[in-house]
């Protein structure tokens, strides 16, 4: 069988129903149409044949034969009966009769059935042989559920690998370099499905001019790629749309709806939107649909169309009239932008100038009760909120653009990544000065800067949160004022200017005070912590963060709590209280791995490092920094990354020597210096420096340190005096250095 490739696993399961170990007499192969449930079952009987000394029988039902009515089983029986031998005056005149005769003739002999494309249960039910050594294979693009004491093997799409030898045999090429890309290409877009790789190999096969490539490149562009799947009087969408007539009409109409949604799966909440049906109606039809192998069901609850059963659904869907089908999708969207921003208030960070107000929503929504009900739905979802995001955006609903951009924002903050969250946010500033809602602009400057901020481009960051400060000035909106003012103080905390961000921090918190934002209150005086201690204020930054972190528990804000108990935690460590810092990390970093907050338990990770190689715990400091480091890569967070690899350098420098710690704090200062954090860029400058300084290279080491203490004294670092007095003891010392050196290069 030149069209049989791979299934090995799966021929293997029906070789083995007929082994010497038989418990099962009846196996169903189901799948959806043309994914080859009939060319393995034929195979599989090809190979049976020495174990079945009394012959095969092989009944066609035609429940998708086109043109055709499904085999009534009277009949069916009437033919079986006759080539069994059964003289036809013989045969009873009632289909019980002649089921008991069946069966009665069957008892003991050794056949192998094959019942071919069955409709349901009551077209195969007369047709099972009884007790006996027969083994009956049943194909069906229905799950035959009500087949009692069968054993069922779902057939799905052929893996790429399987996938691509089939095309290739069939198509008599043998692929080299770039074509076997090609290859790839193609089967992609055939959805991997066997019967449409047969025909698209097929067309090949017979043109031995075209190249694969000139294939792959026709068949991307084809605007109809299921009118090129056809050859003769077989075609992909003819099979799909003898399954599709078999519906009854309501559910042919919910599946036509299925090919509208932009994104690549759904569940039953979507599904009642887009189709306008109770909750419980959509779980039972899309039970039906599953049932009869038109959508798929990768986990559970979650329904999906194959791509070629999508295009076909999107083609019928095109001849309803316009306006259902511009309903159907402008429910779906309304119901992903209420249930978003539902989940969106369950993870704000901040109160937003601009928050949508609460509403009833619809019996359809998903019950979002919790943070982490909200954050599993919105992990589930993002494809499909992306997919409605770029909808609206090729539509020009920029007023939606808008909104579900907004509603995203403290979720891409948390998951990232950030560079595709930057591209998301400034397309929205752009939709909200199109449609000239300057308040909804300001707010999408604000979040395209914090991502900015966070992926460590402070410059532009910098410039956002002042062209949103100024918006929500000039409309006297406090509210945004307030957090523009906040974040730019973070931009001035991160590249050095203290004193500015201390001030910008003052400004924000009266602001807050007077709006009654509590959360607002907290993360500024968070964020005055972190001035005052990377100042040396340790006792004024402990009390503020102390006060932050409880503002934050008793508004049952776990994030925010967690980052002000990192705060404090550093503050411990910096003054030597390493037991309460690492008992501070640890609580922190429970509560951002319950949160799913990757960023917070890198910094976490990072922070307990810290501690444990503070206290001669090297291995598992080691331990922590590896587990950190991919958190902040996947993210884009290059700030992280650089602490990271500041910490590791500093523990490799004690653990295998400065050669190796080197070239760790050399990666760490090319991310520092484009990040262009000054207090990350001294404190790797001055790690090469200790490192240089040890391996005899003075003059470089000298220069290193210079520029560290030139960096700390400029921006009032705390480090300052400690990296100065390194520095003295450096030059007074000369080439070679001294035990007071080597002690000062050891701390």
């Amino acid at each position: 069988m030149a069209a049989f490739t791979g299934r090995d696993a799966e021929l293997q399961r029906l070789l083995d129903a007929a082994g010497p170990a038989q418990a099962v007499a009846i196996h169903t192969v189901d799948g959806m149409p043309g994914v080859g449930k009939t060319a393995l079952v034929t195979r599989a009987a090809h190979l049976l044949a020495e174990r079945f000394p009394d012959g095969q029988q092989f009944v066609d039902l035609h429940a998708h034969t086109p043109g055709r009515l499904p085999a009534d089983p009277f009949h069916v029986l009437d033919t079986v009966l006759t080539d069994l031998g059964v003289m036809p005056q013989h045969i009873p005149p009632t289909l019980q009769g002649r089921s008991r005769l069946w069966r009665d003739r069957l008892s003991d002999k050794k056949l192998l059935l094959i019942l071919d494309d069955a409709a349901e249960y009551a077209q195969i039910a007369p047709l099972l042989p009884g007790s006996g050594p027969c083994l009956t294979l049943i194909t069906s693009r229905r799950r035959l559920i009500a087949l009692d004491g069968a054993l069922p093997l779902a057939l799905d799409i052929l893996p790429p690998d399987q996938a691509g030898r089939l095309f290739t045999r069939l198509a008599q090429r043998t692929p080299t370099g770039a074509e076997a890309d090609a290859v790839a290409e193609i089967t992609r877009l055939c959805g991997y499905l066997p019967l449409a790789l047969v025909m698209l190999a097929g067309r090949l096969a017979h043109h031995r001019t075209w190249t694969i490539a000139h294939l792959a490149a026709d068949f991307e562009l084809a605007q109809d790629r299921l009118g090129e799947l056809a050859g003769g009087d077989r075609a992909v969408s003819a099979a799909f749309t003898m399954s599709y007539q078999d519906l009854p009409p309501d559910r042919q109409r919910l599946f036509r709806r299925l090919g509208l949604h932009p994104g690549m799966d759904t569940d039953a909440h979507a599904t009642a939107a887009l189709g306008a049906v109770p909750l419980s109606a959509a779980r039972r039809e899309l039970e039906a649909l599953y049932t009869d192998h038109l959508i798929d069901e990768p986990a559970p609850g979650r329904y999906r169309l194959h791509d070629l059963l999508r295009e076909f659904a999107r083609t019928l869907a095109h001849d309803d009239p316009a306006d259902e089908r511009e309903e159907g999708t402008e429910r779906l969207l309304d119901y992903y932008q209420d249930a978003l921003e539902a989940a969106d208030r369950h993870l704000a960070r901040f109160t937003r100038p601009k928050a949508p107000l609460p509403t009833a929503l619809p019996a359809t929504t998903p019950v979002l009760s919790t943070p982490d009900t909200a954050l599993a739905w919105l992990r589930t979802e993002r494809a499909n909120l992306l997919a409605c995001l770029d909808h609206a955006t090729v539509n020009e609903q920029w007023h939606r653009v808008v909104r579900l951009t907004a509603a995203l924002a403290v979720f891409l903050r948390q998951d990232g990544p950030w560079q595709q969250a930057a591209l998301f946010h400034q397309r929205a500033a752009g939709a909200a000065r199109r449609s000239g809602d300057r308040l909804a602009e300001a707010d999408a400057l604000n979040d395209l800067g914090w991502v900015r901020q966070a992926s460590g481009d402070y410059r532009a960051a910098a410039g956002l949160y002042e062209r949103a400060l100024a918006l929500f000035h000039d409309l006297g909106n406090r509210q945004g004022e307030a957090n523009a003012l906040g974040d730019l103080g973070r931009v001035r905390y991160m590249t050095g200017d203290y004193p500015a961000a201390g001030g910008l921090y003052q400004r924000a918190l009266p602001l807050f005070r007077n709006l009654g934002d509590l959360q607002g209150k907290a993360n500024t005086l968070n964020g005055l912590g972190w001035v005052r201690q990377t100042t040396g204020g340790y006792r004024a930054a402990a009390w503020l963060h102390q006060r932050a972190s409880v503002l934050f528990r008793d508004l049952g804000n776990r994030r925010g709590e967690a980052y002000a108990l990192n705060g404090l935690g550093r503050v411990r460590c910096m003054t030597g209280d390493h037991r309460a810092a690492a008992e501070l990390y640890r609580h922190s970093l429970g509560l951002f791995q319950d949160l799913g907050d990757r960023q917070g338990e890198a910094n976490a990770l990072n922070g307990l490092g810290r501690v444990r190689q503070a206290t001669g715990d090297n291995q598992a400091a080691a331990e922590l920094f590896r587990r950190a480091l991919p958190l902040f890569h996947d993210l884009g967070d290059r700030q992280g990354e650089t602490e990271v690899l500041t910490s590791r350098g500093a523990l490799l420098a004690k653990t295998t020597g400065p050669q190796q710690a080197l070239a760790v704090y050399q990666q760490a200062l090319r991310l520092a210096r484009q990040v262009r954090r000054p207090l990350n860029e001294a404190r790797v400058l001055e790690g090469v420096a200790r490192c240089q300084a040890c391996i005899s290279e003075r003059e470089a080491a000298l220069a290193s340190l210079r520029e560290a203490v030139g960096i700390y004294q400029r921006i009032g670092a705390v480090e300052a005096q400690q990296a100065a007095a390194y520095l003295d003891a450096l030059e007074t010392e000369g080439p070679g250095g001294t035990a007071a050196v080597q002690e000062l290069t050891d701390t």
